[in-house]
């Protein structure tokens, strides 16, 4: 295999460490527990269960947040295909489409609540990436591939579009 000409590698933002995660989570249970159980002092006892209630929900979050961390997609365009990697917790998906018959497609929801998804497509199969990118990345994502990907006219030598830019 060739040397990839242009190589994307895309991850989540986790500004927040495990060790922060963990101090947070502790705080927060500690001033939770502690106005629930003055509270269950004075005889409001079921203030206690939905503290509970919310601290395990915000332990949830916090797991579910940080299991992102472990994702990585990394694009690797060469003159000939379009190599993408989904590495998650060690594991890895790799799916490859022939460059020129690719197509970079941003596609936007019925509804406007959902963000549009960036998929690549060929041959009848697709890939999306950046998932967890914000709308805005992912625009910029798309615009920053669609001249390196497409048809054979429409996309010249990668040496040439990857140094413009």
């Amino acid at each position: 295999m060739t040397e990839p000409a242009v190589r994307i590698a895309l991850v989540p933002h986790c500004s927040l460490t495990p060790a922060g995660a963990w101090t947070f989570f502790l705080a927060t249970c500690g001033v939770s527990f502690g106005v629930a159980a003055l509270l269950t002092l004075r005889g409001f006892w079921p203030v206690l269960v939905f503290a509970a209630l919310e601290m395990l929900l915000l332990g949830w979050a916090l797991y579910a947040s940080m299991q992102r961390r472990h994702r990585v997609e990394t694009i690797e365009i060469t003159e000939n295909s379009v190599a993408i990697d989904t590495c998650v917790h060690g594991a890895v998906v790799h799916t490859e489409f022939p460059r020129h018959w690719a197509q970079v497609r941003l596609r936007g929801d019925v509804s406007p609540l959902l963000p549009a998804r960036l998929l690549i497509e060929s041959g009848g199969r697709r890939c999306e990436i950046g998932s967890f990118l914000t709308e805005q990345e992912r625009q910029r994502l798309a615009a920053r591939l669609a001249p390196l990907i497409g048809a054979m006219a429409a996309s010249p030598p990668l040496d040439t579009v990857h140094n413009r830019g």
